[in-house]
């Protein structure tokens, strides 16, 4: 789709940030920017979004509708306690049913395969609104985040801590397709697929940027520019959450940590956050932290992601 007189194409669907080249991200974000600033103005007057959740959300939610109303379109919740999906009617059938009522649809799944199901069926725009494996949205906003407040992604690098899950998915693929060099620390076993830490480092030979993958949290944080980290155990992991929290006891984000970072290090935190455990209530509270700009970021990341595929 076109945007900002060609400078946005992309499509038909954002899966993943590997279905965007490092050209798209850079014009979604300068988009992003514009549409921030009022300096830009687009329209989904008569276009309809609808949001197909399956786990629970307060951002995603709140930040796709308010981004449609905004744009002049509007929003139509399809949760699976109110419709047929929930009582097991197949993916393509409902895929198949809803692109003749609605311009495009935010999923937000368990499976990754279940959400290209979706896209395979349906003849309307498909966007990842979560699931287990990525987060687009999500890291487009912390990308958004990043250069509004350091500038550049030139020379920087993003330390993350915790939970190899799929926001570190994200991350890795989106950070070193702009140039953004990237340190994961998590224990063993907890680690980022193989499949995306190498797509990762394919891409990061081209860019510039570096991929390491480390199990020493003052390692990964030392001098780096960014330092981000996400809840230890996500949704439907919580009977593992008393395992987690002893085993994820040594790679929370404090004070200690913060000063092994460059001095000028922003913190962020994808939300929702558990104060005492991935992160203190000193630094969530502290000066480096960016979070609630972040999370703003979301309704001016998502607008322009609407804005290029309806």
């Amino acid at each position: 789709m076109n945007v900002l007189g060609g400078a946005v194409r992309f499509g038909p669907d954002l899966l993943s940030l590997d279905d965007l080249d490092e050209s798209q991200i850079l014009a979604l974000l300068d988009f992003a920017g514009r549409l921030k600033a009022g300096r830009q103005v687009a329209s989904l007057q008569g276009k309809v979004l609808g949001l197909v959740f399956l786990k629970a959300s307060t951002r995603t939610r709140v930040s796709f509708s308010v981004a449609m109303y905004q744009l002049g379109g509007q929003v139509i919740d399809l949760s699976p306690n109110t419709t047929q999906v929930g009582r097991g009617e197949p993916v393509r059938d409902t895929a198949r049913v809803l692109s003749r009522y609605v311009d495009g649809l935010a999923i937000r799944t368990f499976a990754q395969a279940e959400l290209e199901e979706y896209a395979r069926y349906a003849d309307i725009p498909v966007i990842n609104a979560l699931t287990d494996y990525e987060h687009p949205c999500q890291v487009l906003a912390d990308l958004l985040t990043i250069e509004e407040h350091l500038g550049t992604f030139a020379a920087l690098k993003l330390a993350y801590i915790g939970d190899g899950n799929n926001v570190a998915h994200s991350l890795l693929l989106g950070c070193v397709k702009v140039g953004l060099s990237v340190a994961i620390a998590a224990p063993d076993g907890y680690t980022p697929e193989r499949a995306v830490v190498e797509r990762a480092r394919a891409i990061a030979a081209r860019t510039g940027a570096t991929v390491e993958i480390l199990a020493d949290p003052a390692q990964a944080v030392r001098g780096a520019h960014v330092l981000y980290t996400d809840v230890w155990t996500s949704m439907g992991q919580e009977e593992e959450a008393r395992r987690r929290r002893a085993l994820f006891a040594p790679y929370q984000i404090d004070d200690r940590l913060l000063r092994l970072a460059h001095p000028k290090a922003i913190v962020l935190h994808c939300l929702p956050a558990h104060r005492g455990e991935e992160i203190t209530e000193q630094v969530i509270e502290g000066p480096h932290a960016r979070i609630w700009d972040q999370a703003e970021n979301r309704l001016h990341a998502q607008k322009a992601v609407l804005a290029a595929l309806l």
